[in-house]
């Protein structure tokens, strides 16, 4: 039997490394710059070409490298970070497996210029699939610049499935975002397409907060420092009337390596507990500086989750030391006794006599009386207003007609009616039923009847249905934007004031891929420059929306969907849309507007469901309910 077994060759070996350290362009800058970062940089130059997949430059002042060491840093697994395996539970540098440039020049052509400082002469090194081009001296800056053009010009598969430009270059501004909060010491420099995006200079930690995430946010911060023998906690947290569902900041750092960690985030959600609305976020920056040997930040080919020694020690310091912010801020509501027109005390002098407190009140003072005073005070007479009460009786003549429901000034637009109502075919299950596509089924001015501000019920010839009216308006809603967007027909509503909306430059540009979206169905935004947007217009019908969390949930949605195609885009504009201008729970409707939801509802193609699949309606057969009256 002849062997099977062998060894992979290096450049294989790197291309399946690759796939799990750089998965897209992202990945490249974030190696590159935290290498900058350990060679002690002071100034760090990253320059993007269409969303890095064309070519990526990181530029830094640092150490810079030898000859040699230029060409063995792109052997795999050749570092100047640990020579033992014990080295692994000290390291207070970002990278230590050597695994990232190698990774990087088996799937992309890369260039790179560096000079040490104590060396007139630099090297330039070209790599393309893990073969080396050339090696030569070239005169150069101190310091290193790489050059990573065509990312994954040998595997076609894998450029394949990176997103578009714009989501790629949201991903890139996150990563970005996370080596440039925890290192204010450092200059950033960003620039896509020669555009600059940041400008960060060396600056303190919440001015480099601020500088990423706009000055808004600086009303925002409550500080948090808590210093014990087993962990140090610092940072900033926001106060609980800042709480939002999407798009909440929330970091955390564990000695300058930004890391996840479900666990933490509960407990820092913990301290929040009965002072935000439920299912709300908050946002937070939170540093952990904890000794090396407690924590493995080898466990993960990213390093962004890291497990520590005493996780639940370190749960309660955390949780501890947010509510001692949150207090020491006034962040959390306390008692407030308003001590104005109250008595004064007098001081105690035992020579004085004591008397007995007296009781005033008017002997005169009766409540059946009636007067022509409007009050009673001193001497005065407590007035009774004469009751009809013949009219509290009127209502009893008019019993027969309680059932009849009140016609409202202005019926809400639900659509336009259909011609022809149909009525779903009940399933084998009285919980379920299919739309049938057979007109005239529905009862001829049928009288629709609401039930606890939620369910509208009709009669049908089959029995009974119940239609959820906030879900049925979603479905209504949620046809006619996406006709609005396909057939950029929407109706734009101007401001009186425009609305300023401000966002960091990772949701800017997701803003902008949805620019024509959302311009289709009726927003109409100008750029201000730096993330500002004014927002100068609004679609039609969603008037009393606040129009910043709306753009902004836009955003955040289309941000936790990845999506980049364009349909599913508008899916996500026109639900979102839907839901947030949809007929609220407890809203009472007339029989006209009950009467005009229920037609625009069966006009849609799918009425029987939400556009995320949730069920709009139901129906009791005749036969069930004749059942319960057998007896």
């Amino acid at each position: 039997m002849s062997d099977i077994i062998h060894l992979l060759p290096d450049s294989v070996a790197n291309q399946i490394a690759a796939g799990e350290v750089i998965q897209r362009p992202a990945s490249v800058i974030k190696e590159l710059v935290e290498n900058a970062i350990d060679a002690e940089a002071g100034e760090i130059h990253v320059l993007i070409t269409d969303a890095g997949k064309t070519c990526i430059q990181v530029i830094d002042d640092g150490k810079g490298m030898s000859e040699t060491d230029a060409r063995l840093s792109f052997e795999r697994h050749a570092t100047s970070k640990i020579r033992e395996a014990s080295d692994l539970f000290a390291l207070r540098t970002m990278g230590f497996r050597g695994e990232a440039l190698a990774s990087i020049a088996a799937v992309a052509e890369v260039e790179l210029k560096t000079r040490p400082a104590d060396e007139e002469l630099g090297t330039r090194l070209v790599i393309a699939g893990s073969k080396v081009e050339s090696q030569e001296a070239v005169s150069c800056p101190k310091g290193s610049n790489f050059s990573v053009k065509n990312l994954f010009f040998n595997i076609p598969a894998r450029r394949k499935f990176l997103k578009a430009n714009s989501t790629e270059l949201s991903n890139i501004l996150t990563e970005f975002e996370r080596i440039a909060l925890v290192h204010p010491d450092v200059a950033f420099y960003l620039y896509s397409n020669d555009t600059e995006l940041f400008n960060l200079p060396v600056m303190p930690l919440r001015q480099r907060i601020l500088a990423v995430f706009g000055k808004k946010l600086n009303q925002q911060l409550l500080s948090v420092d808590v210093d014990t023998t087993m962990i140090k906690v610092s940072g900033f947290v926001a106060k609980p009337e800042t709480s939002r569902k999407k798009g909440a900041h929330q970091y955390f750092f564990v000695n300058g390596r930004y890391m996840r960690h479900p666990y933490f985030h509960k407990a820092v959600m913990d301290a929040y507990e009965q002072l935000i609305p439920v299912g709300e976020q908050i946002s937070y920056f939170i540093y952990f500086e904890v000794d090396p040997a407690n924590i493995d930040v080898n466990i993960h080919p990213t390093k962004t989750e890291i497990k520590f020694e005493n996780e639940q020690a370190i749960w309660q310091i955390l949780s501890a030391a947010v509510k001692e912010s949150l207090g020491k801020f006034n962040a959390v509501p306390s008692i407030d006794f308003d001590t104005e027109g109250m008595p004064d005390i007098p001081a105690f002098e035992q020579s004085r006599p004591i008397e007995p407190p007296k009781v005033h009140y008017n002997a005169d003072f009766n409540p059946f009386k009636t007067s022509s005073a409007s009050s009673y005070g001193g001497g005065g007479n407590y007035s009774r207003q004469s009751v009809e009460w013949e009219g509290l009786y009127s209502g009893l003549e008019k019993a027969s007609k309680m059932n009849e429901p009140v016609m409202a000034e202005e019926p809400f637009d639900f659509g336009e009616t259909a011609s022809a109502v149909a009525e779903p075919v009940a399933a084998s299950s009285q919980s379920s039923l299919l739309y049938s596509g057979e007109p005239s089924s529905m009862e001829k001015g049928a009288q629709h009847l609401q039930f606890k501000g939620r369910f509208i019920l009709t009669s049908v010839k089959s029995g009974l249905m119940l239609i959820d009216q906030h879900r049925a308006h979603i479905r209504v809603l949620f046809d006619r934007y996406m006709n609005q967007i396909r057939q950029k027909q929407g109706v734009s509503q101007g401001v009186l004031f425009p609305e300023m909306i401000q966002l960091p430059a990772s949701e800017a540009a997701v803003l902008e891929s949805l620019s024509d979206d959302l311009a289709a169905v009726g927003f109409d935004l100008s750029p201000l420059g730096g993330g500002s947007y004014a927002i100068n217009g609004i679609p039609s019908g969603i008037e009393g929306l606040n129009p910043v969390e709306l753009v902004r949930n836009m955003v955040h949605t289309a941000m936790e969907k990845g999506n980049d195609v364009k349909e599913e885009v508008r899916t996500i504009l026109a639900l979102t849309l839907a839901r947030a201008a949809a007929i609220v729970y407890g809203q009472v409707l007339s029989n006209d507007e009950m009467s005009n939801l229920v037609d625009s509802l069966f006009a849609c193609s799918t009425p029987n469901y939400t556009p995320d699949g949730r069920t709009v309606l139901a129906t009791i057969k005749e036969e069930d309910i004749e059942k319960l009256f057998l007896k």
